[in-house]
């Protein structure tokens, strides 16, 4: 029995001077986790201070893709940096629940709220 490959894939873009968002599409598991944790932390040693992760095209995340998120936020939050999320996603957004790491992360609903939280203001 053969096994689809996993859609994966992360594209980044500056927003501002200080802000990076990273877009994440597809699935964060076992398989996807290690190139997730990679290219999350290249886009973290660029050391800008805040930083979106775009989670709005992630269709599922386990635990290997949460303790990724994690191990970036100890890496932004050690820097002085700032991370939140973007999730409307349902099934995403419950596992962020059972978990209780929705009371971890700043998660918003759209990539301007993301980026306006991080300035400490609100989105417009």
């Amino acid at each position: 029995m053969e096994f689809e490959t996993p859609q994966f894939s992360l594209s980044e873009e500056e927003l501002d001077e200080r802000t990076t968002a990273v877009a994440v599409r597809g699935e964060i598991h076992v398989t996807t986790a290690p190139e997730f944790s990679e290219r999350l932390n290249e886009v973290i040693a660029k050391g800008r201070p805040a930083l979106v992760v775009d989670l709005l095209e992630v269709e599922f995340i386990d635990s290997t893709g949460l303790s990724v998120l994690l191990n970036g936020l100890r890496s932004v939050t050690r820097a002085d940096g700032r991370m939140a999320l973007v999730c409307v996603n349902p099934t995403v957004l419950r596992l962020f629940e059972i978990t209780k790491l929705d009371s971890t992360f700043d998660i918003r609903a759209t990539r301007a709220e993301a980026a306006a939280s991080l300035r400490g203001e609100a989105a417009a």
